[in-house]
């Protein structure tokens, strides 16, 4: 059957038929603009099941399942919403209006996602014409699964990139993965291991292959989560670092640093992991505090006599035989007379050393000798290479000791270190062992102790490309947030060390380096861009017959990640669109942990400013960590992990984000289930607002009502003169809150953008404004009253959308599109205009009004009013104040819960003020609020007098304790102040309720 619709409208019954059949299956939705409770119908003919379900809240939504013959069908039904709600917002089925369902639903986030993305809303419009903003992802590792760290990073950059997109500028949040050498391969070598199959077994080539299709199959999952916190990222631009783009600019730029000279193999000091059998990053090794041993043992000093020997203390007592020197302190008495003497090392066979002095050697620390192992230690590394002392290499690449070992040569480092501490003891070079606490260097992927290690293993030289990543800063081309962290970052680049870049790994970016079959390796090799170009090098220089093989190792991951702001954009194509639309201009942001400014920000600086000429980006923002609720870190041996995905389950994504950016830039946060029930509460009181809004505006046919209330305009002075105070109030205050919003936005503060707007929405939207507008709305003289409470109802909130959009992109879009007139999405939509209008005089004004609500409410909860009792007023002022005062009668009397027909305005105190409450809301207004009308005065004096004779009671129990010389002479002081403190207050009780009584008796007086 051929696709059917119908419309038939009779007398506010809209009935929408869309008619489907194939087979036994029909599709039909009915919409009816009614009013009716809640209700399920079932209807049985003949094997036909019709299940109505019907839910009104000012609009009825009925679904339709039919069976026939034991065969069920499942339809979807788009939502219908009629009245003030806009056509778009509805009819494609991905928004739901807040009149259709009591709170946000958390589920309708991703279909909101979707829809964004169809749209092609993620996309820089250049059509905007004016400068782009663009950030480049810190890309995550590809193995990885979202952790809060990655929901800080997201929620930061995609509010920038929400906030710079509504401004109006083309914006790119471009997206990717990172490659993860070790991460990957370690996942992978696990995985072929549960199946039996070992690394070694393999070639490269299947190897890689292996790691290829494991990316393929669960390469995904970081991305699909990071796209479930929101991220506005254009997707069709995503990268990877082994991309084929990207992997022609990571040989180019090893390629053009060799051909500067600044890229050299060498021998060197690295972090190594002895079952990876690679070196790492300094970032890659985590420490951590543990229990170990300090070994003392003697060394005997060569031709002094038995008592001649120095006694040192190490944790790693198997180094000794690769210790090369003995060092003391020059002004060390205890030792001075061996300096230049050779001490003997112990277990090699009498192998000498010489003992000098050197005024690093800390005299305090264990013996104040020191042995320099520079082959297994940073700090001996370096002292050794000043004092021109050799290295001396003890270790295998798997962890055992080599032939310099003697007998120990073959047994793994921990082995060993038992053997020999046993055998010293037989020798009786053991002196004794103590317990200490170690700074235990461990590997961030593997978890075993890392092992300093001297390597042959390719370098940069850094100190040329960092003097003009100093420059950057010192310039004040690049802006680094917080300032406190350009310290850091300049001495780190200061005092820069060469960097490791060769890995010995099978994933990742081979090294573009072949050697000559035959030849020395260090001497002869050829850097070309591909294995055609360098053997034609090669021939060039050796002859035709001449037989090349790359280099095993792989890059750094690090070396591609310093890459990442350009080569996502085309580099080294700089003829590339993007390149030439985005790079030129220069306007990247970065954002990231404040951990990694020295080893992957500064990185990027350096590398794009020697690449391309120019800083990467002008600004890097560095947030904090992520704590749990004491402040911890969180970490799976605490138990104290926090999952996003499972906290957007039971808080909602727009939770997540507006806690997580409520943070100070650099400053770790404190994440708690406290703070998202209250930030879900947030969302929750948006809903209920924007459902108030929806209630109270015209039906989208009253044309003529619509027409009056688009005539508002907020944008001029004249505009704000001609509507009442709290009218003036709301938008001058909302006015005032867009400049300071905006400014901070622009000066990235996001946690006041978030405090602020708070407030203004709950403090004086929702609190007040809301309350007060229901006067002209429920209770109006006019149509005109009426109506300028909708067009600022509407004005504020559509407002308050659009400043929390960037942090809550969901409900905010959910709201948005429920509203009437929508002509585009929230998150394209204009940001609020800037210098908008204000009244400060309105302001203060109706925080005057304010204040006398607000001692009118307290005296009614002092006095235990009734809720719903309303009482009378006299109001004393000023002619001024009671004009703008009497003005909003309506609104004070609605508030206060005033009786308005008995609400007086007056220059002097009324006849009955001694019989009323005095209250005093400020300078030059006041109120008195009969006390008969309050309460039944006769009671309240019967239970007062009962309350002031127990407190009476209690206070002349605590003066006894008090007058006993015994108490305060033997009680703790902190136990006498504590009495002393509850009869003070007790007695300023007693004062006030005696005050209190007297006023009562004082009426009951005047009425008899």
């Amino acid at each position: 059957m051929s696709s059917l619709s119908v419309l038939i409208d009779f007398g506010g019954w809209v009935l929408d038929f869309g008619g489907w059949v194939c087979g036994f299956s029909l599709c039909l939705s009915v919409s009816l603009s009614l009013c009716m409770s809640s209700s399920w119908v079932l209807i049985d003919f003949g094997g036909w099941v019709l299940d109505f379900g019907v839910w009104v809240r000012g609009l009825i939504g009925v679904a339709l399942g039919v069976g026939c013959g034991g065969f069920l069908c499942a339809f979807f039904f788009p939502a219908v919403v009629c009245g003030c709600g806009d056509v778009a917002a509805t009819e494609n089925g991905v928004f739901t209006s807040p009149e259709m369902a009591k709170s946000f639903d958390f589920t309708s986030e991703e279909r909101i996602y979707n829809w964004w993305e169809s749209q092609g809303y993620f996309r820089p419009n250049f059509d905007r014409g004016s400068v782009p903003f663009v950030i480049s992802m810190p890309p995550p590792n590809v193995t990885g699964s979202l952790h809060m760290g990655h929901a800080m990073f997201v929620t930061l950059e995609d509010i920038m990139v929400r906030y710079h997109r509504m401004k109006g500028r083309p914006t790119l949040w471009l997206p990717g993965t990172d490659h993860a050498g070790i991460a990957t391969q370690l996942v992978v070598e696990r995985m072929l291991a549960s199946e039996g199959i070992k690394r070694a077994e393999l070639s490269r080539d299947e190897f890689t292959k292996h790691v290829w299709e494991w990316k393929e199959k669960y390469g995904g999952t970081i991305t699909n989560q990071i796209r479930r916190l929101g991220a506005s990222c254009d997707w069709t631009r995503e990268h990877f670092t082994l991309d084929e783009q990207l992997s022609r600019a990571v040989i180019e730029a090893f390629v053009r640093l060799h051909e500067k000279g600044l890229i050299y193999q060498g021998s060197y000091m690295v972090n190594w992991s002895p079952s990876l059998q690679t070196a790492v990053s300094d970032l890659e090794v985590e420490y951590s505090e543990e229990s170990g041993t300090l070994y003392y043992i003697k060394y005997r000093v060569a031709g002094g006599s038995r008592s001649d020997y120095l006694t040192i203390a190490t944790t790693r007592p198997e180094t000794l035989f690769g210790d090369v020197a003995i060092a003391v302190h020059p002004k060390d008495d205890r030792y001075s007379k061996y300096v230049g003497m050779m001490a003997i090392v112990p277990m090699t066979y009498g192998r000498h050393i010489p003992i000098i002095s050197d005024r690093h050697v800390d005299k305090d620390f264990g013996t104040g000798v020191l042995k320099i192992s520079p082959g297994h230690d940073h700090n001996d590394y370096l002292l050794a290479r000043k004092l021109g002392l050799p290295i001396l290499n003890i270790m295998n690449k798997d962890g055992t000791l080599n032939k310099v070992a003697g007998l120990y040569c073959g047994l793994d480092r921990f082995e060993a270190r038992k053997k020999l501490w046993a055998e010293l003891g037989e020798t009786g070079l053991a002196v004794k062992q103590e317990a200490h606490t170690l700074r235990v260097p461990r590997s961030q992927r593997g978890g075993e102790i890392i092992e300093p290690l001297v390597s042959k293993q390719w370098f940069v030289t850094m100190e040329p490309l960092a003097k003009k990543a100093l420059r950057a800063v010192e310039r004040g081309e690049l802006t680094i947030i917080p300032e406190r962290f350009e310290k850091i970052y300049n001495h780190w680049l200061s005092n820069i060390k060469d960097w490791c870049i060769s890995r010995q790994l099978w994933w990742g970016h081979r090294i573009p380096v072949w050697y000559i079959v035959g030849k020395d390796c260090e001497e002869e090799y050829i850097v070309a861009r591909s294995a055609d170009e360098a053997l034609e090098k090669a021939r060039v220089k050796y002859g035709n017959d001449v037989e090349i093989y790359q280099d095993p190792d792989v890059l750094d991951t690090w070396f591609s990640s310093a890459l990442w702001p350009f080569s996502t954009l085309g580099w080294p194509d700089v003829s590339e669109e993007d390149f030439r639309q985005l790079q030129k201009l220069i306007l990247l942001s970065y954002m990231d942990r404040h951990d990694i400014l020295f080893f992957w920000v500064a990185r990027m600086v350096m590398m794009g400013i020697e690449f391309t000429g120019t800083i990467p980006f002008s600004y890097v923002y560095l947030h904090g960590l992520i704590r749990d609720s004491q402040g911890r870190k969180m970490s799976k041996t605490l138990g104290n992990v926090i999952d996003p995905i499972d906290t957007i389950k039971d808080f909602g994504t727009d939770a997540l984000r507006f806690t997580l950016a409520l943070g100070t830039p650099g400053q770790d946060l404190n994440l708690s289930t406290e703070r998202l029930t209250a930030n879900k509460a947030f969302t929750n009181k948006l809903w209920n607002a924007g459902n108030f809004l929806l209630q109270n505006l015209p039906t989208r046919n009253d044309a003529s009502a619509w027409k009056n209330i688009l005539a508002y305009k907020f944008d001029s002075e004249e505009s704000l003169i001609g509507i009442p105070l709290p009218e003036r109030w709301v938008v001058s205050k909302l006015h005032l809150l867009i400049d300071m919003t905006t400014a901070s936005y622009d000066k990235f503060f996001f946690g006041d953008v978030g405090r602020e707007t708070y407030d203004f929405f709950w403090g004086d939207f929702a609190d007040w404004y809301i309350e007060a507008s229901k006067a002209r709305l429920y209770n109006s003289r006019g149509h005109s009253d009426s109506s300028v409470a909708q067009a600022v109802l509407l004005y504020v909130f559509e407002n308050i959308l659009k400043l929390l959009h960037p942090f809550m992109p969901f409900v905010t879009e959910e709201l948005w599109q429920a509203l009437p007139q929508r002509k585009e999405a929230l998150m394209v939509s204009h940001w609020p205009q800037t210098s908008l209008p204000r009244h400060a005089n309105s302001i203060k004004k109706f925080e005057n009004f304010q204040a006398l609500t607000r001692a009118i409410r307290n005296a009614r909860a002092e006095y235990s009013v009734e809720p719903g009792k309303r009482i009378s007023a006299s109001i004393v002022a000023s002619e001024e104040v009671i004009q703008y005062i009497s003005e909003e009668k309506e609104v004070l009397a609605l508030l206060s819960r005033l009786d308005a027909q008995n609400v007086h305005f007056t220059n002097s105190p009324p006849g009955d003020a001694e019989q009323s409450v005095h209250l005093v809301a400020g300078e030059g207004l006041e109120a008195y609020l009969p006390l008969a009308d309050m309460i039944d005065i006769s009671a309240e004096v019967e239970r007062l007098s009962r309350r002031l004779s127990k407190m009476q009671t209690e206070y002349d129990r605590l003066k006894a304790r008090l007058s006993s010389p015994k108490f305060v002479e033997k009680a703790p002081e902190d136990v006498v102040h504590g009495v002393q403190k509850k009869a003070a207050e007790a007695e300023e009780k007693i004062i006030l309720t005696k005050n209190r009584l007297a006023l009562l008796k004082s009426s009951v007086l005047v009425t008899e």
